[in-house]
């Protein structure tokens, strides 16, 4: 069982007896596991009473990761049952109906949902982000929402632990990298863009790029991490079979890569 019941204190403070404890947050990237934990993260991650998760599903394999981390670090986890998002309005373009809504209202009901955990618990919750949390991730966005005083633990990101597994620089001399989605990859190349990493990928599209020299990575710093590059258009095939593999041995995939248009 993940969730751990909660402490004494937390009890008397449920039953009134006790006022709840001064909280604050702590928000710690943790890139993709505990040896990628910098010295600092770890320090904080020691110093929390708990850390809340999302629980996306009852065999969530990212949860069961966390839960490592936790474990490797001596922290109880409270896994929260993650709300519903509505996906009828999150589609692949940007011109889809409302993403930015469908995402805020996602993220007012994850708000409410820790609320009542740390409400109930108080102390100095944690919330674990893969990476960094400055590179597409929301939980700076909730936890501001909590209304709680945090700080923010810098972890390895997607785009250094992909520039070190090709070992590369992610950009020539002198020259700019765009960070960007895969939904926005297209218009960014179209608007002048020629030297991208592209994150929150479903798959690897060479249409547009097949003359491109792509980098790409899949779970990069785990034990089912791949890597593949070459020309888009040679290597498309290839990145699908090795994503396909990806998420067959490990139950997930998080992938990204670098795309670089022709000298």
């Amino acid at each position: 069982m993940i969730e751990e019941p909660p402490s004494q204190v937390s009890r008397l403070v449920a039953q009134g007896i006790l006022a709840p404890q001064p909280t604050k947050a702590r928000i710690i990237g943790i890139g993709m596991g505990p040896h990628q934990l910098t010295g600092e993260a770890a320090d904080a991650l020691r110093g929390c009473d708990y850390v809340v998760a999302a629980s996306k599903r009852a065999d969530d394999p990212l949860l069961a990761l966390r839960h490592e981390v936790c474990t490797a670090y001596d922290v109880p986890l409270v896994a929260v049952t993650d709300p519903e998002r509505d996906r009828v309005s999150t589609g692949s373009t940007t011109e889809d109906a409302d993403y930015p809504g469908a995402v805020r209202d996602w993220h007012a009901a994850r708000v409410a949902a820790y609320a009542e955990v740390i409400e109930e618990r108080g102390g100095t919750p944690g919330f674990l982000v893969w990476g960094d949390p400055s590179l597409y991730d929301s939980t700076i966005r909730v936890v501001e929402q909590l209304g709680l005083d945090f700080d923010v633990l810098p972890g390895i990101s997607a785009p250094q632990a992909l520039a070190a597994a090709h070992g590369i620089v992610l950009h020539e001399v002198g020259r700019p990298v765009l960070i960007t989605t895969q939904r926005r990859r297209d218009a960014d190349i179209v608007a002048g863009a020629d030297n991208v990493v592209v994150m929150l990928t479903n798959g690897f599209d060479p249409t547009g790029v097949e003359d491109w020299e792509v980098w790409w990575g899949a779970n990069l710093g785990t034990s089912s991490a791949r890597i593949v590059s070459g020309r888009a258009g040679e290597v498309a095939g290839t990145i699908r079979a090795m994503r396909a593999e990806t998420r067959d041995e490990a139950g997930w995939v998080m992938d990204l890569y670098l795309l670089r248009a022709p000298s």
